[in-house]
């Protein structure tokens, strides 16, 4: 199910999770992460922070990649993609809330930013928040995702799976297979894992009987 990250992927709680920050970017970056001193003035600029932010993490330096993410969501706090960025980073590390709170200030810098209303679905869904909200909030992404809707429809599948509509979860994931190109088999291989745990739960259900309970 994907948060997007073109430059990561987590498994967290079951889920294999891509920070759409990087899918949709193609860049994350971070911040200078010195305490400012009196008329300090910061030399690099958000996006240069991002994207050394970005280079740090990939080197598996993670605490200077932090401090690189804070700096860049204090140059701008409009800055979706740095929100995004600050995001992701919680999210990998399992800071749910914290997670949470970084992609809806990047929904509220930009509502209509697809990368943030999947983030934060996810984060919901991770973090046990309310399921009706990630379902919203999926279904939102979807219009303006493009070539990431199956990273979208993944996580709309799994929202729908834990609510226990089944049929539902199911048809998300057809369309996204019928979405992603045979050639990427990344995607392809978290799908059919979405779609066996559909089964295994819609298995579950059926022998529990009628009296299976949904989550809303």
């Amino acid at each position: 199910m994907g948060i997007t990250d073109t430059a990561s992927t987590a498994v967290t709680g079951g889920f294999a999770v891509r920070a759409l920050a990087l899918a949709l970017a193609g860049l994350l970056a971070g911040c200078a992460g010195l305490p400012r001193l009196a008329g300090y003035r910061d030399a690099l600029s958000p996006e240069e922070h991002l994207r050394l932010g970005t280079a740090y993490e990939a080197q598996g330096l993670r605490q200077e990649a932090l401090k690189q993410y804070a700096a860049a969501v204090r140059g701008d706090k409009g800055c979706a993609e740095c929100w995004l960025a600050l995001g992701n980073f919680e999210f990998t590390d399992g800071r749910f809330r914290e997670a949470g709170a970084a992609f809806r200030k990047a929904l509220k810098a930009d509502p209509k930013h697809p990368g943030a209303a999947n983030n934060l679905a996810m984060a919901l869904l991770a973090g046990h928040g309310s399921l009706t909200e990630a379902e919203a909030l999926a279904r939102q992404a979807l219009p303006n995702a493009g070539e990431l809707r199956p990273y979208v429809l993944d996580t709309l599948a799994n929202v729908l799976l834990r609510q226990g509509h089944f049929a539902e979860a199911a048809a998300a994931i057809d369309e996204a297979e019928a979405e992603t190109p045979a050639e990427n088999g990344l995607v392809r291989s978290q799908l059919l894992e979405t779609r066996k745990n559909i089964d295994l739960a819609r298995q579950a259900a059926a022998g529990a009987g009628p009296a299976a309970s949904r989550v809303e």
